[in-house]
């Protein structure tokens, strides 16, 4: 009722159209943030906010502050995917912390390639938030994971075609604790078992 009204006072079309729909999206938005947070935030962190860095929003609030601080106090030499990223994804994912929501670490066999997921209760970054991984290299990572487990990093990088740097920065970010480093089993490793 309220949408047939309004388009009957409004006489020129295009607003017509255009103001209706900005105010039913604003109340759709409105809703989902408000009954619905994580998946709102997970949706916009997976449609919107292309500058989402795992390593930078999604690993806790205090690292975000420290990226926040850095990009505050250089702002002027920032690139304009850093600016983006400052003005659009951060204050998002400060909000989200704020509200006390929190992002999960990424599991490569449980986390989407492109989508963010709400599961138990907290939010998983899709694959591609990790920097340097593309959307096509992350499908192929879910992919192979989705068909088996991998034996070794080195498994991972053969049977994914990610690079050697990909695999050692998630090495470095803790996505890959516990997996060994080689399909090679040495006699060390089995007199400590």
């Amino acid at each position: 009722d309220w949408y047939i009204g309004a388009c009957e006072k409004i006489e020129y079309m295009f607003p017509k159209a255009h103001a209706a729909a900005y105010v039913m999206m604003a109340l759709r938005v409105a809703h989902f943030k408000i009954y619905h947070p994580l998946e709102f935030y997970a949706a916009y962190f997976g449609i919107r906010a292309d500058g989402f860095n795992y390593e930078k929003m999604g690993m806790g609030f205090d690292r975000l502050m420290e990226n926040i601080t850095f990009y505050k106090t250089n702002l002027d030499k920032l690139t304009k995917l850093e600016k983006d990223a400052y003005n659009k994804a951060m204050r998002v994912v400060h909000e989200m912390y704020a509200r006390g929501f929190e992002f999960m670490p990424i599991d490569i066999y449980r986390a989407h390639p492109t989508k963010f997921r709400v599961i138990d209760g907290r939010i998983m970054p899709s694959l591609t938030s990790i920097a340097g991984l593309g959307e096509k290299a992350a499908e192929q990572l879910a992919a192979e994971a989705a068909r088996a487990r991998f034996i070794s990093k080195e498994d991972m990088i053969s049977r994914s075609h990610i690079s050697t740097t990909i695999a050692d920065y998630m090495e470095e970010l803790g996505l890959l604790d516990g997996m060994p480093r080689s399909n090679q089993i040495s006699l060390f490793d089995m007199m400590l078992e």
